[in-house]
């Protein structure tokens, strides 16, 4: 179930998942449905594209939400580390443990990396929009932390508009 796993595509069913955020509270994505959930996976707390990604998301938090949608992050560190990061950077959304890297074994994001001649197994850097239905409507491969909550927003958008769902709505 590690690398070999298939990349989930526009239209596959989302796998549903429950994990704990920063401050214990769980968080199922079953239990979001009619709403859009944009789930992130991120390498790293704290590390430089990790920050900008996980600001930029924070910076447009208020129009996802306006567009009925929720924003998660996921990454395999703790609650502490995650509370931190979060508090640091004034995030408004949950970052969910997955110590385990369960369900990033299960969206396919858990992979072999490599870095000056090391090679590990982490989170890569994709992210998921899964519809109100509980299926990917979009999903980002190979994210570049600059200009990617735009992309996600302007994609909530499409979805938006296809569904009839409007920020002014």
């Amino acid at each position: 179930m590690l690398s070999g796993m298939a990349h989930l595509q526009p239209g596959d069913e989302a796998p549903d998942f429950e994990l704990a955020d920063d401050a214990g509270r769980r968080h199922r994505l079953s239990a979001q449905r009619p709403h859009p959930v944009v789930i992130y996976f991120y390498p790293r707390d704290s590390t430089p594209g990790c920050t900008t990604e996980a600001c930029e998301f924070r910076d447009a938090s208020a129009e996802i939400r306006a567009l009925g949608a929720e924003v998660w992050g996921v990454s395999p560190q703790d609650e502490r580390s995650h509370a931190r990061f979060r508090e640091q950077h004034g995030l408004p959304f949950p970052l969910l443990v997955d110590g385990d890297h369960a369900v990033a074994d299960a969206y396919g994001v858990w992979v072999e990396k490599s870095r000056y001649g090391r090679t590990y197994w982490g989170n890569a850097r994709e992210t998921f929009l899964v519809d109100g239905q509980g299926r990917i409507a979009r999903a980002w491969e190979h994210v570049r932390p600059e200009g990617h909550a735009a992309e996600v927003l302007a994609a909530l958008r499409e979805l938006g508009a296809a569904t009839g769902r409007t920020a002014d709505a």
